[in-house]
């Protein structure tokens, strides 16, 4: 079993789906974690509340991963509580599915923001802060070279954390912080049921593409979170590993 006693974790977007099984899977093995959200403050503090009643320790913490002075706070405050940092998270995301037609400026620029410029921000800051052993986890997905229709701007923004994940890793390798990448498939959450995507055929069509024949769960990316957030994983960097019951 892995062990982050005394490791500190800040996982953004905590409050609900991955993020939140994440969040509860880190605390479960001794670490202190900060659960962040943009706006379910509610859906964090109950992140909060179960991990509490499981005898761990985390705080909750605001801030929009698009913008610069959130993060930045984001990690100040995190110093304040618990001293250090030594495991990021990069989970905050959003996914909106359109049709060529119905790509709008808008919407591209919300989606790259959160998804990429987040995770450029959140990385650039937690730098400042993570020592050596370090590890940061970038919430990508398979849709980065799946090319399924209508998925365009999404899986666009995942192609780039992909590549911020290699590069990364490359350019933090001298501090001996290690940066990958999961990749989920088809996970059944909140927001898959909130999109409308559980239950039809869209549903159908990926687990019918799953090898392992049912759609993914939360805890089932959180345990390769734990596994890449341990010393178990410390001689990987600049990985991808596809979290999606075979799934390509």
């Amino acid at each position: 079993m892995s062990n982050l006693k005394g490791k500190v974790a800040v996982v953004t977007g905590a409050s609900k789906g991955i993020g939140a099984a994440i969040a509860k899977s880190l605390a479960a093995e001794g670490a202190s974690v900060v659960v962040n959200y943009a706006s379910s403050k509610e859906g964090a503090e109950k992140v909060v509340s179960e991990i509490s009643a499981a005898k761990g320790k985390a705080i909750t913490l605001h801030a929009d991963v698009a913008k610069e002075a959130d993060v930045r706070r984001l990690f100040e405050e995190t110093i304040k509580a618990f001293g250090r940092v030594d495991i990021l998270v990069n989970n905050a995301g959003i996914y909106r599915f359109h049709a060529l037609h119905e790509i709008s400026e808008d919407e591209f620029h919300r989606l790259f923001n959160t998804n990429v410029l987040g995770t450029l921000l959140a990385t650039k800051e937690a730098a400042k802060y993570l020592g050596e052993g370090a590890s940061i986890i970038n919430i990508s997905s398979i849709a980065s070279d799946k090319g399924l229709a209508t998925t365009t701007v999404y899986s666009a923004t995942k192609g780039a954390v992909d590549s911020l994940t290699r590069t990364l890793a490359n350019e933090l390798a001298p501090k001996k912080i290690r940066v990958n990448a999961i990749r989920p498939g088809g996970v059944l959450t909140e927001g898959m049921h909130s999109a409308g995507f559980s239950g039809g055929e869209f549903e159908e069509y990926m687990i019918k593409d799953t090898p392992l024949g049912r759609l993914g769960r939360p805890d089932d990316i959180a345990r390769v979170a734990v596994f890449l957030a341990s010393d178990q994983s410390q001689w990987l960097t600049g990985q991808y590993l596809d979290a999606s019951g075979g799934a390509r």
